[in-house]
């Protein structure tokens, strides 16, 4: 676990809390209320647990309070106004946490304010703020996700249904298509890459002992997520890769274009954004795109072709950034974002 330390944020009189859960890790910030200065951040390769209720809330608080106790005493702060948690699978593995986690954090931190999100939400708020348009968050899964904001937003949702089910073009499914143009290779199958066949023998050993290893891993969309970028590694020289990296792209702009918020109706972007000529703005965020130019060139490409009026902009922060600026906007009660008691739930 590792402590960073800003430079602004000693002597505050209120604070605000960001936690990022998800499966590289755990992600603790707190930052001034004010939205000015620098945050104190805390982090943990290690995720945390999940039990018959989902996301085990004790394993989650018992890391969390004595990380957020160590920052609020570095800030010499003795609370937080509010706190937002983000967490992966917090819409379908989080009873447990909206049981036990308002309670208590008010209790031990004195948050006024809680917002419990999906890692979606934290992860939009980090790339677009509170601003409407749409994000594609990739990394081993892939999820997108609209809004509209104004009196009728709402949030629409696109994939993030996990490697079995979706997920289209996530570093799991780059990595799986790899490693089957690998095994065609190997059978002497049409279709297949030698370039990638010796990518996995090089990664994995013995292209006929891939199944042992993979198979009985519990973690097995991470496993195949590691091979992806082999395959933007191989890409510029070889054909199959290269379709593969097309094909994960016209899924991901698909995807974009599905959860785009210009699809809820002729106004729905607001009014600064409405009429023939609306450009709905179009975040990419997430590790998958540090593939680089192998992805993003033809990710671009794709949606020109699906989204034509699309303005894409850069992401401006991560999922740990979204969790701080939601809880900024719960501390100056200026959320914008739709509160929707699943994707994102407040408790004031």
């Amino acid at each position: 676990m590792s402590l960073r330390t800003g430079t602004a944020s000693r002597g505050r009189a209120g604070t605000v809390l960001g936690v990022d859960s998800g499966g590289s890790g755990l992600r603790v910030a707190l930052a001034p209320a004010d939205g000015g200065g620098s945050a104190l951040i805390w982090s943990s390769p290690v995720p945390v647990g999940t039990g018959g209720r989902g996301i085990d809330a004790p394993d989650l608080l018992d890391r969390v309070l004595p990380a957020a106790r160590r920052l609020l005493h570095e800030a010499g702060s003795p609370g937080c106004d509010a706190v937002c948690v983000g967490a992966a699978g917090m819409t379908t593995l989080g009873d447990d946490l909206h049981a036990v986690l308002p309670g208590v954090l008010r209790a031990e931190l004195g948050a006024r304010r809680l917002a419990l999100a999906s890692d979606a939400v934290t992860a939009y708020a980090g790339a677009l703020g509170q601003r409407p348009g749409v994000v594609v968050a990739a990394g081993t899964g892939v999820i997108a996700l609209g809004t509209s904001l104004g009196p009728e937003g709402r949030w629409r949702r696109a994939d993030g249904w996990g490697h079995l089910l979706g997920d289209c073009g996530g570093g799991a499914w780059i990595g799986r298509a790899g490693l089957e143009a690998a095994m065609r290779a190997f059978d002497g199958r049409v279709g297949g890459s030698p370039a990638l066949l010796a990518r996995l023998e090089a990664v994995f050993g013995p292209a006929c002992g891939l199944p042992g290893k993979l198979y009985p891993r519990p973690d097995r969309p991470a496993v195949l997520a590691s091979f992806a970028p082999e395959v933007g590694r191989c890409a510029a020289d070889d054909p199959v890769a290269s379709g593969i990296l097309r094909e994960a792209a016209r899924h991901l702009a698909a995807a974009a274009a599905a959860a785009c918020p210009s699809a809820m109706g002729p106004s729905s972007l607001g009014p600064s954004a409405t009429g023939p000529g609306a450009a709905p703005e179009v975040a990419l965020t997430g590790g998958l795109f540090r593939m680089g130019e192998a992805l993003l060139s033809p990710v671009q490409e794709e949606l020109q072709k699906q989204l034509p009026r699309a303005r894409l902009t850069t992401s401006q922060g991560d999922p740990l950034t979204g969790a701080l600026r939601v809880a900024t906007a719960l501390a100056e009660d200026t959320l914008a974002l739709p509160v929707d008691g699943a994707l994102l739930r407040v408790v004031r």
